[in-house]
């Protein structure tokens, strides 16, 4: 176990190893190994007011129930994705007995939770699907760390310059995040393929790892794009976040086209914002709706690749849309958005737990 401060708060960390190299079983005896240590950690602390928890994945609540009726102190739970409603959707957690305890322990959390947060309008209405009264569960989005984004046009032009195969001048199209099998970056690599029979200045720029990383690579190399508009990086800290997003032109933000991840609430999506960045999606759902709303970014052609090249195209030849699309993203992540405002409204759920 390791000890440190972070903004004036202690913190302790568990060293369990876990990767989306590893195969489905490890990473379930991962996640049980995780549940154990934090537990007895949990229950060695003093005194408590209120017991927070945050998922993914679902089994995070256990150590908090637990820990909450031993110590009799109030639970509050966030529910940062739909667990276990996406990996049955996707047929990763598959059998009876399996699903069957993975429901009823969703059911039990959330029962014995006073207060649930959820990240996104989708997460709450599925949250109240279970049977979980209304007005326990509150909508917090995610939040945009504006701070963090907020740094001068020269920091992305030395990231251009230690990267020159990208090129000082293309527009550049960024994804950051996991290579995963939810995160469907085929979609990525065949747009980019379409994206350069249009105008091969255009360059795309993914970063992350993942497990279907060196599939991804082979695809990009078959269709031709690696090296020449497409780029594969390893993952960076998140502190070098911001140089990638200020270079950019345009983020991403890619899922399967499954409805069950449409309530996704990303943290690509929130950097993107805090950067003041237009935003590419394919999918529907609450984050659709936005970007239509307001104009801060593109609803791309989940299913037809070709017609979602022609919308990316014109966006980026557009400098009026690509303009007005930054003021609104950084409109969005500090009127909405903004982690120095919804911190509050956090504090106010801890707060009438604890009352």
């Amino acid at each position: 176990m390791n000890e440190c401060w972070i903004d004036g708060l202690r913190v302790l960390s568990l060293n369990i190893p876990y990767s989306q190299h590893m195969s489905y079983l490890r990473r379930i005896l991962s996640f049980i190994r995780f549940m154990i240590l934090a537990t007895w950690v949990s229950l060695r602390q003093g005194r408590a007011d209120v017991i927070f928890a945050t998922s993914t994945p679902l089994t995070i609540g256990i150590p908090a129930m637990i820990t909450s009726w031993i110590k009799r102190r109030p639970f509050v739970f966030e529910v940062r994705d739909l667990w276990p409603e996406v990996p049955i959707e996707l047929g990763i957690l598959r059998g009876w007995l399996p699903v069957t305890v993975a429901r009823n322990l969703e059911r039990i959390i959330y029962r014995n939770a006073q207060h649930i947060i959820a990240l996104s309008p989708g997460i709450r209405e599925a949250i109240i699907r279970t049977g979980v009264a209304p007005e326990k569960v509150k909508v917090i989005p995610n939040a945009c760390d504006n701070d963090l984004f907020d740094v001068s046009l020269h920091v992305g032009e030395v990231f251009r310059a230690q990267h020159p195969e990208i090129g000082s001048n293309r527009p550049l199209v960024v994804y950051t995040g996991a290579f995963g099998v939810v995160n469907h970056l085929e979609y990525l690599i065949r747009l980019a393929h379409h994206v350069c029979t249009l105008d091969d200045q255009i360059a795309f720029l993914l970063l992350g790892t993942g497990s279907r990383i060196e599939e991804l690579r082979s695809l990009a190399e078959e269709l031709q794009v690696l090296g020449r508009n497409l780029w594969i990086m390893d993952a960076i800290p998140r502190k070098e976040m911001p140089a990638v997003l200020s270079t950019a032109t345009l983020a991403t933000s890619i899922f399967l086209a499954n409805p069950v991840i449409w309530s996704n609430s990303a943290n690509k999506f929130f950097d993107a914002l805090a950067a003041g960045k237009p935003i590419a999606i394919n999918y529907e759902g609450w984050q659709a709706a936005l970007l239509r709303e307001t104009g801060a970014g593109l609803v791309l052609d989940a299913q037809d690749i070709p017609e979602a090249a022609n919308q990316l195209v014109q966006a980026l030849h557009d400098p009026v849309w690509l303009q007005r699309a930054s003021q609104k993203a950084r409109q969005l992540a500090h009127e909405q958005f903004s982690r120095d405002h919804l911190v509050h409204a956090l504090e106010a759920e801890l707060l009438a737990a604890v009352s």
